[in-house]
């Protein structure tokens, strides 16, 4: 189910080569560096589960979801639930889709979120991603 309202875009630069970029999104180790100290487990085969687990502001969550597109070192993309969405129900499920675009001896990460329920939710999570996005490059070009 796509969902085309209030569609989150954040985007990054990295002096990283694609390859790169891809180890980062998808190692464990290296996704705790910018994820705010997020456990994430998953196999990347499509249809397996992808779970997060970690602590916010004190408190324990698992946010979880599928992968449902793999395309190693160009595109990844997932199926996304958090507690803070509501209920687990399909309707407050995001698909998180993360791209990217070589550039010479860089790269360019794009990340978008579906399914944001009004513009304050939008805002929200860009401003999220853009946190995200910043620790990433950082963690990355070290």
């Amino acid at each position: 189910m796509e969902h085309t309202d209030n569609i989150a875009t954040s985007s990054i630069t990295v002096n990283a080569t694609a390859e790169q970029v891809w180890e980062a999104l998808t190692n464990p180790a290296m996704v705790k560096q910018y994820l705010f100290g997020t456990e994430m487990h998953t196999t990347w085969e499509v249809g397996s589960p992808i779970v997060y687990k970690g602590e916010w502001e004190g408190k324990a969550y698992e946010d979880h979801g599928t992968v449902l597109e793999v395309e190693p070192n160009k595109k990844l993309v997932t199926s996304y639930w958090s507690i803070a969405f509501g209920p687990e129900t399909p309707e407050n499920f995001k698909t998180v889709t993360y791209e990217i675009t070589p550039n010479g001896d860089m790269a360019t990460l794009t990340i978008t979120q579906d399914n944001n329920k009004d513009e304050k939710e939008k805002e929200h999570s860009e401003g999220n991603w853009n946190t995200v996005l910043a620790k990433f490059k950082v963690v990355l070009e070290k």
